[in-house]
């Protein structure tokens, strides 16, 4: 079976590479999925999605290039992907506006945007709580309509290549291998989500990093990352208004004592209570904030490791202390204006987001009558598999797209992730468009594939959920660089003996084989990235590193490659390019491009 380009992964991204391959032309193609309802974009939300973009309403000045600056500032950024990213973010938005995604518009029919994270403009805007499940219907919907084959509960399990270059894939179906030819891939996977055990990911999404690493692909930032507070017993961040309505923060103990710990923090429960207010703003823990609302994050993450107690967030009383009229300007201004001083917490979030209750209540949580468990978890990698503009990896006809790319560094915009998807994936498309005119041959000659796996002798040396308890607790949001070598090693051992040492009982186990297969090269990449930075740079961005607190912003001009052999170094980014849009030149030079 010959394509010139399969697909891997059925979230936004995913669907919208297929989309825009069949708008161009190129429909020799089908998309591969482990499930069609599983993985990040159709599974997870927050309060208030958001979707960044550039400004396209107001009296606010804004520019492709500013935002690109803004983009490039977050540090650790090519700026080359920056400005891309930048460019296409209208287009990519104007799409979703047209397959019928509700952002809200103004009478005259500009959509106007908020300020988010990083974000020196108001470029954001959103659906709603489930602004990518929206998004992830509405391309689903674009693709059936245009009959392109959808391989469904199929597993990815191999890349194929030879020279370097991408010539198909094996996947599991019932058991059995199946090879695929193609001339491109698209691996839209999402994020590392299986190598950690304290995450947002919903327990669909475990990524499929390792495929692109085995297959030779160079890795970029995977040191980096947003963890925050969210919810675990149903995996959800509770940034925005869960924060910004001042709940109470509780931990009970092995003796089902109750404690509301916050303000055993802070010098006094009105500044544990500004805080928590600041959290709804500044969700991820950042180090720079580690003597501001990062604080809360450290409070809980004190709580449960150090105490060994589960914490909760109680909507259903007011915290210690609690006066309005004390309170910070900020946080006093932002619940008057939302006619929000008064009542409990979630009296509070009833009157400024009803949604936010009805989302839990929805998935079996009434936060009316009970406390949510929380706590602080791994919620997006800004690195991942190096790209270019036009989003290829380092092996010919390799793409990848969405979280799986590794386009961000140390800070992002919020939202910013969700634009990403829509442009990584568009320019995939048109970079496989252009080579398709050149008319190549998808594959010369069958490429035999071995497999390594052995059912029927029963046995499991790697243990995935002892691994990703250790990786939660020596290198998420706090990293000890000792620790981090001795898992490193151990992992290595277990990578260079896996397939002699772990088998299944039956063909049905096979696809968590190979899946334990991909976390496990992934945990190894990731690792290996985090001891480099740990060396060079200490404590920065999502990460204390060694118990020091002081955060340094140095080498924020480069990025950390690693290599599939597990070789982590250097590179300066590439600069953002000169602004050379003289009409004349490019009108030109269209021809060369769609």
């Amino acid at each position: 079976m010959q394509y010139n380009t399969l697909i891997i992964g059925s979230g936004c991204a995913g669907f919208n590479a297929a989309d825009c391959l069949y708008d161009l032309g190129v429909k020799n193609i089908a998309l591969i999925t482990e499930g069609i309802n599983m993985g990040t974009s159709r599974n997870t939300g927050s309060d208030k999605q958001t979707y960044y973009k550039l400004t396209l309403a107001g009296e606010e000045p804004d520019s492709v290039y500013e935002m690109a600056r803004t983009l490039f500032d977050g540090g650790a950024v090519h700026g080359d992907i920056a400005l891309t990213e930048a460019a296409c973010s209208a287009t990519a938005f104007m799409k979703l506006v047209q397959l019928g995604l509700p952002f809200p518009a103004n009478r005259y029919g500009a959509f106007v945007g908020y300020k988010t994270d990083h974000d020196p403009r108001q470029r954001a805007t959103s659906c709603g709580p489930l602004t990518s499940k929206l998004m992830t219907e509405a391309l689903e919907n674009s693709v059936n309509s245009k009959g392109i084959t959808i391989l469904d509960n199929s597993q990815v399990v191999k890349l194929l290549t030879s020279d370097n270059q991408i010539r198909g894939l094996v996947l599991l179906k019932d058991g059995e291998y199946q090879t695929l030819y193609a001339q491109n891939i698209i691996l839209a996977t999402g994020g590392p989500a299986g190598i950690y055990h304290n995450v947002v990911y919903p327990a669909s999404q475990t990524g499929g990093t390792g495929l692109a690493l085995d297959a030779g692909a160079m890795a970029v930032n995977l040191q980096e990352w947003q963890y925050g507070l969210a919810s675990i017993d149903f995996r959800w961040n509770v940034s925005g208004t869960y924060q910004q309505v001042l709940p109470r923060y509780i931990s009970i103990d092995e003796d089902g004592k109750e404690h509301e710990f916050l303000p055993d923090y802070f010098d006094n429960p009105i500044e544990a209570l500004d805080m928590v207010f600041l959290k709804g703003y500044q969700w991820p823990f950042d180090t720079l904030k580690v003597g501001g609302s990062s604080r809360v994050d450290l409070a809980v993450a004190a709580e449960t490791g150090e105490k060994g107690r589960k914490v909760y967030m109680d909507f259903r009383q007011n915290p210690i202390g609690l006066d309005f009229a004390k309170l910070a300007p900020e946080t006093y201004d932002y619940l008057k204006n939302s006619d929000a001083l008064f009542g409990t917490p979630i009296e509070r979030l009833a009157k400024m987001n009803p949604k936010a209750i009805d989302l839990y209540k929805n998935n079996g949580i009434d936060i009316f009558k009970e406390p949510l468990r929380v706590a602080v978890c791994a919620q997006h990698c800004n690195g991942g598999i190096a790209v270019d503009a036009n989003w290829e990896s380092s092996v010919k006809g390799l793409y990848v797209v969405g979280e799986a790319a590794g386009t961000f560094g140390v800070y992002r915009p919020g939202g910013s992730a969700l634009n990403s998807t829509q442009v990584g994936a568009m320019r995939a498309a048109e970079s496989v468009f252009r080579k398709t005119s050149k008319k190549n041959k998808i594959v010369d000659e069958p490429i035999k594939f071995n497999p390594s796996a052995v059912v029927g002798e029963y046995e499991q040396i790697y243990n995935r959920e002892e691994t990703c308890q250790a990786m939660s607790l020596h290198a998420a949001y706090v990293r000890n660089s000792d620790e981090m070598k001795k898992l490193h090693t151990k992992l290595c051992q277990l990578r260079d003996n896996f397939f002699e040492e772990n088998s299944v009982q039956s063909k049905a186990a096979l696809p968590q084989l190979y899946k334990n297969y991909d976390i496990l090269l992934t945990q190894i990449a990731i690792l290996s990235a985090m001891i480099f930075s740990a060396k060079n740079i200490g404590t920065r961005g999502g990460a204390l590193v060694d118990s020091h607190m002081q955060s340094d912003e140095k080498h924020m001009d480069k990025v950390i490659n690693t290599h599939h052999n597990g070789e982590s170094y250097f590179e300066q980014v590439r600069p953002l390019p000169p602004c050379d849009d003289w009409f004349e030149k490019v009108w030109a030079e269209r021809e060369n491009r769609i």
